[in-house]
Formats: C-alpha cells, structure tokens, sequence
C-alpha cells in the first residue's frame, strides 16, 4: 500500500488511519452540535429576552424564550441537581464509549449525544439559579409541543441513531451480534 509521497503503508498502519476516523467523526459532531446550541442560545438569550414570540414560519414554528429548570417537556423541575449529575455521567459514559468507536454511524449518533448533553449541561453549570442548578435555554416552539433547543434536537437525534443500530446489531465497536454473524456464515 502506498501513502502519499510514495512511502509505503503496512496494513497496520492503514487499520490505524481507517479506526481514527470514526472517532474524528464523532468530536466533529459532538463539537459542532455544542457550538450551535450555545450559540444559538446567547442570540435566543439577546434578542428574545421580554419579547413575545416572534413567528419564523407562521405559527407552525415560532422562538420564544424559556428557561427550563427540568428535564425534557418540563418534567422534574425540582430535581435540578439530579437531572445536572446525570448529565454529567452520560457524558463520562459516552467519553468511554468513544476510546473503542469504530463505525461511523455510531460516531454520528454518540457525536449528537455528547453535544447535546453537554450544550445543556452547560447552562446548568453557568445560568443561574446558580452551579448545577441552571436553567436550560428553550427558544423552539412548535403547535403543541414543548419549547426545546438544539441541544434537545441533537439528543432526539442521538437516540434515533442509536436505536437503528441496536436493530441493525452493529455496536459501536461496529462489531456485528452474534446472531447476525452467524446467519451471514455460509
């Protein structure tokens, strides 16, 4: 095998390459999940504070400023510090996953994971009511739906994701179930 240059390549070293790139994958997404949640946050924060909602495609979706002491739809607002402790386990969770990722697919969906959770849990740390017990930006409003974040749409994302593959039997090691070998065995 040759690399650029005209060096050449043991099938090592290209196993290597090949296995950082699902992991290169996942810190893309998982960066730039986190990036666009807390942007979109500060300009929610800047332009919506006070204001009523401001409709971007008639009422079908609209932003609206809403600081979220629970989890999704609301719920457990007294369980602040709970819900902010287990964020911070699935992330220690997802960052050990990631050392053995080796398919794209779950590199995309732990990526939406790991910004997602984080995106949120960084209002928990730096909003007030104070460290941990933050309130969490929503600005999303569709008809008859709570109000979310990017944050909450990576999340929902993540699980989809992660859902496909544990019907596909792929793991994130992209080792397929036993059960699947075993069928594709001639």
């Amino acid at each position: 095998m040759q690399a650029e240059g005209g060096a050449s390549l043991s099938h090592g070293d290209a196993d290597q390459r090949t296995s950082r790139r699902p992991l290169g994958i996942f810190f893309g997404v998982a960066a730039t999940a986190y990036l666009l949640d807390i942007g979109t946050k500060v300009l929610a924060v800047d332009r919506l504070e006070g204001e009523p909602p401001v409709p971007v495609i008639g009422e079908v979706l609209q932003l609206t400023l809403v600081r979220n002491p629970g989890a999704a739809f609301s719920t457990g607002t007294s369980y602040t510090l709970v819900l902010s402790l287990v964020a911070v386990a699935a992330v220690v969770v997802v960052l050990f996953l990631a050392r053995r990722l080796n398919d794209r697919l779950w590199a995309v969906g732990l990526g939406c994971l790991l910004g997602g959770v984080l995106g949120n849990l960084t209002d928990r740390i730096f909003r007030e009511p104070g460290f941990l017990r933050g309130h969490v930006i929503d600005f999303l409003q569709l008809p008859n739906w709570p109000v979310f974040n990017i944050a909450d749409m990576c999340i929902n994302a993540a699980a989809v994701v992660i859902i496909l593959q544990a019907f596909r039997g792929v793991s994130h090691t992209g080792e397929r179930s036993s059960d699947e070998q075993a069928s594709e065995r001639p």
